[in-house]
């Protein structure tokens, strides 16, 4: 096998399309559709989602999740708004000032420990309501699993969702890992958003098995009033939209994305257990989805990323992200870990 077909530990991404998503995109590769969200893969991918995210919403199909990210907030404030949200979420660190440059409104953003906010460290950007030289505090954005692989409890949302709606605020969730969440926590995938509060999902399956299934839900259907414009302009529309709908499907049926996140979130519990046997090795988060975080000796890294390509997350401190996916087999850990033992000798 090709080096480059390996499978590593360096993103979710990475892997491929589950084997039941790819049949269901080739399934519905049969004759003509109406484009652009017209067709019946379409109105059943939403009738889909509404049985797990509930009925009175809107939802909106996209490209990818900065893409989501960008045009969910958009539609949540105006360009002298701003927007707070942890120092590691993928908005501030990842998007390459997207949300900034489409939304016109700062971000301001929160050292965290763990990735996780709190309403402690949310106070401190709570201030300059209605003084016209300040930005207008708007949205609380935070991601369900966090960039640091951590999980926010549903008490934790509601007190985010409680304080934001109180002081006239809005909470978008980016929920690229959202199924990894819901099964650490053992709950439903509305539990953890519409239940708790959250204004605004950004929706994201393709970390979990799909291709390029992404979607914005609204669980407050006067915010996203003329959304459909808004998607146009953001260059976000498929025509070709049932072969995204098909996936949504087919990952929200038959318990399937389940399956994919649980699997793929023990399998971290598996690698963080391994590597935890060396002393060397020092793990810097609770593993509660599919990503491990630790720091690892310096000289070791590059010659472990020869094998099993990974990305560093903080080079100063020598730590290193390690991610598992749906198609994740234990084997990759047993080889990973062999070489490790080999190296830290």
């Amino acid at each position: 096998m090709r080096d480059e077909l390996k499978r590593g530990f360096a993103s979710d991404n990475n892997a491929g399309i589950h084997p039941d998503v790819l049949t269901a995109m080739q399934n519905a590769n049969i004759g003509h559709c109406i484009a652009y969200g017209d067709d019946i893969y379409t109105q059943n991918a939403i009738i889909k989602i509404k049985e797990h995210f509930g009925k009175e919403i809107d939802v909106y199909f996209t490209f990818n999740g900065t893409g989501s990210n960008v045009l969910a907030l958009k539609m949540l404030t105006e360009s002298y708004n701003s927007i707070i949200c942890a120092e590691t979420a993928h908005i501030n660190v990842d998007e390459c000032g997207a949300p900034e440059k489409f939304t016109g409104c700062k971000l301001l953003s929160i050292p965290t420990e763990n990735g996780k906010l709190t309403i402690e460290k949310i106070k401190y950007h709570m201030h300059g309501f209605d003084f016209e030289h300040h930005s207008q505090p708007k949205v609380i954005s935070i991601a369900q699993v966090t960039e640091m692989g951590t999980v926010y409890t549903q008490n934790e949302i509601r007190d985010i969702t409680d304080y934001a709606h109180k002081n006239r605020m809005l909470v978008h969730m980016d929920g690229a890992r959202l199924c990894n969440a819901a099964v650490n926590l053992d709950i439903s995938l509305c539990e953890i958003t519409a239940d708790v509060g959250v204004d605004v999902l950004s929706l994201g399956l393709t970390k979990n098995g799909a291709m390029n299934a992404e979607a914005i839900i609204f669980f407050n259907k006067k915010i996203s009033n003329n959304f459909k414009y808004y998607r146009k302009q953001g260059m976000q529309l498929a025509s070709k939209m049932r072969f995204m709908a098909v996936q949504f499907t087919t990952l929200l049926s038959n318990d399937l994305w389940k399956k994919n996140a649980k699997h793929a979130n023990k399998m971290a519990k598996i690698l963080a257990e391994s590597v935890a046997e060396f002393p060397r090795i020092q793990i810097t988060q609770k593993v509660e989805a599919n990503g491990v975080f630790a720091i690892v000796p310096s000289e070791i890294i590059p010659r472990l990323q020869e094998k099993f390509f990974f990305y560093m997350w903080d080079e100063h401190k020598s730590e290193v992200r390690w991610m598992t996916s749906f198609d994740t087999q234990q084997q990759d850990i047993e080889k990973f870990v062999f070489l490790l033992r080999k190296l830290l000798k």
